[in-house]
């Protein structure tokens, strides 16, 4: 389960240097917290902010349950995949809010390929 641990953390880890951008953007458009809007390029990195947390909201739990249920292997792979996905994601919304689609969308289908796999998984293991 280490490497399911360990793509846990890089993934936690991106979020951290996402919030790190978010400050930055603060200071740079001069937006004081708790002020959430603002000029569209502050808004976009909070944005890429939130909406990855809220994918992980649904990616630990779900890699954690697969990789404890299904393979540890293919559960370190889907985390990798993740991960890149959420880059792919950040740099394209950072860029442009149309650009945000590929990214968005690998995240999703590894969000659903972890939970759908972890809940057979589970079940199977139940029975």
């Amino acid at each position: 389960m280490e490497l399911v641990y360990f793509m846990i953390m890089l993934a936690l880890l991106e979020y951290v240097a996402m919030a790190a951008l978010v400050g930055r953007a603060r200071e740079k458009f001069g937006i004081l917290a708790p002020t959430m809007t603002g000029h569209p390029d502050f808004e976009r990195v909070i944005r890429v902010h939130l909406n990855t947390l809220e994918n992980l909201i649904i990616f630990v739990p779900a890699v954690w349950v697969f990789g404890s249920y299904v393979s540890v292997l293919w559960a370190a792979i889907l985390g990798v995949v993740f991960v890149v996905a959420r880059a792919v994601y950040a740099i394209g919304y950072l860029r442009a809010a149309e650009k945000r689609s590929i990214g968005a969308a690998v995240t999703g289908l590894v969000d659903l390929v972890l939970v759908i796999g972890g809940l057979i998984g589970l079940a199977l293991a139940i029975l």
